[in-house]
């Protein structure tokens, strides 16, 4: 029987190496596909990506549809002719990304490529252009409302003039001609990113990596698909948040936490046959070869608290559209290469929902030790369909969680694991791959055995996230070798083609 065990790594293209002060979607990527195939490695997962908005989260977006402009490799862009080379020659290498000063030149230097692109005579990029205008239905919406909200000073939409606000018909039109220009330089973005997306992700199919998705359930209040589809949410009459998304409090939070989304009219999904829903999986499942869906117990029951509340400990239960979905998802789209994100409160109904799909669930190490033995976090208690991994993006790296441990659970761990040496990253990262689960996701920062100043994020703060990168160099061949040597002996090395 043919071994289904694989692994991969977690890393967001924001944080590859290279100019420009951010990562993107040029060299650097490919290279670090190589670096996987040299582990043996199977999967590449990443982070949402869509344009972000307030604080950089890649997990609150303008838009569930379009892609960060600024993951679009402008080296790229000279090859083709739409910038001069030495525009392109930015030597910025920081292992941090200034996102204000990134968003600044950057943007600025993408808007140069698109007037020099719109500005030429019909060629064959030009009808390509003209084709993904046409055949790609969230653009023109997306586009005019990143147009807006420049024009409008940065407002988010439910502040814009009332007419445009409510989208009159009159007032679009209006709009979308006297800003034409404006929207055609976004919709030349998406197409640039969406082109360097697809070719990188050809790349990496052709090694035989399988790039892992994450599309966050729910979906930012200041976004395009909110703004188009007010009558998919529940809104008021003036089109603001009748109850908005959380978790309620818990042993962490004695008032939850208030994420602010706006939540699904399911009712009104249900009866449009789930056609928002089934377009938004098409259109991942073109990007990416599987896809974590984030929060999936929203899909049986989310917590709604009413607008207004400053914490979520006023929320309640409501359901979501359960197993309906998943049946509409699977009859437009067929078997769905789903990893549901099942951390959190899980209640039976949860449980019952993935597991009808055959969904894998995420098994957490950083988790597994603090408590007793039956933890489900823990190695021994791990099931076979799911996906171990030793710490997500919101966890701090694994070098900087033991280190805050107290000394007692450190011993705990150690224990545990039967060890008694000095490199604990390692030790955590062989427990992974060893772990019966199907799959196994170390973040790269792990492998690099790096401190907390490396973490991706910090849940319920804003400032300093997102930004980690890794320099030139530092995926030297002794790396790949060791990770290939640990991934071959727990049976998940990539398939050599041949």
């Amino acid at each position: 029987m043919r071994s289904t065990r694989k692994s991969g790594i977690l890393l967001h293209p924001t944080s590859l190496p290279g100019s420009g002060g951010i990562g993107s979607l040029g060299a650097e990527a490919r290279s670090f596909i190589d670096f996987l195939v040299a582990a043996g490695q199977s999967l590449w997962q990443l982070l949402p990506l869509g344009p972000t908005g307030y604080g950089n989260s890649p997990y609150s977006c303008y838009s569930a549809f379009a892609g960060n402009p600024l993951l679009i490799n402008a080296e790229l862009l000279a090859q083709e002719g739409d910038l001069a080379v030495e525009e392109c020659l930015d030597p910025q290498g920081a292992l941090r990304v200034e996102y204000p000063e990134v968003e600044r030149r950057k943007l600025s230097l993408l808007r140069q490529g698109a007037e020099s692109f719109l500005g030429r005579q019909e060629s064959g990029a030009q009808r390509e252009f003209l084709r993904f205008k046409e055949e790609t239905p969230w653009l023109l919406d997306f586009a005019l409302f990143m147009t807006l909200k420049e024009q409008f000073g940065g407002a988010c939409w439910n502040d814009w003039p009332a007419e445009i606000r409510d989208r009159s018909p009159q007032a679009l039109t209006e709009s979308a001609v006297r800003l034409a220009h404006d929207v055609n330089v976004h919709c030349y973005l998406q197409w640039q990113f969406f082109r360097q997306w697809r070719s990188l992700k050809s790349y990496a199919t052709e090694k035989g990596i399988a790039i892992v998705g994450d599309i966050p359930i729910f979906v930012a209040y200041d976004s395009a698909e909110v703004w188009a589809n007010p009558q998919l949410f529940k809104l008021d009459v003036g089109g603001r948040p009748l109850v908005v998304t959380g978790v309620p409090p818990d042993y962490f939070s004695p008032t939850g936490q208030l994420w602010g989304n706006p939540h699904y009219d399911w009712d009104a999904l249900a009866k449009s046959g789930y056609g928002w829903w089934i377009e938004r999986m098409r259109c991942s499942l073109e990007l990416y070869h599987i896809i974590r869906i984030d929060h999936f117990r929203g899909f049986a029951a989310s917590w709604e608290v009413p607008a207004g509340d400053e914490t979520a400990i006023n929320g309640q239960w409501a359901p979501g559209p359960g197993s309906a979905l998943f049946d509409a998802l699977e009859g437009a789209l067929g078997k769905l290469p789903v990893i549901a994100e099942d951390l959190g409160i899980i209640t039976p109904d949860v449980e019952e929902l993935r597991d009808r799909f055959s969904f894998p669930g995420m098994k957490i190490l950083h988790f597994a030790f603090d408590s007793g033995p039956d933890n489900p976090y823990l190695p021994h208690n791990h099931l076979q369909k799911s996906v171990v991994y030793t710490g997500t993006h919101d966890n701090d790296t694994s070098a900087g969680w033991f280190a805050g441990l107290p000394g007692q659970e450190q011993r705990q761990v150690r224990r545990y694991l039967h060890y008694h040496g000095q490199d604990m990253v390692w030790e955590l990262i062989r427990t992974a791959l060893a772990s019966v689960a199907e799959t196994a996701i170390i973040p790269l920062q792990d492998l690099l055995s790096l401190g907390s100043d490396c973490r991706m994020n910090m849940p319920g703060t804003v400032v300093s996230n997102w930004s980690w990168r890794y320099g030139e160099g530092e995926l030297t061949a002794d790396l790949a070798l060791r990770m290939g040597e640990l991934t071959e002996l727990y049976g998940r090395k990539r398939k050599t083609r041949h």
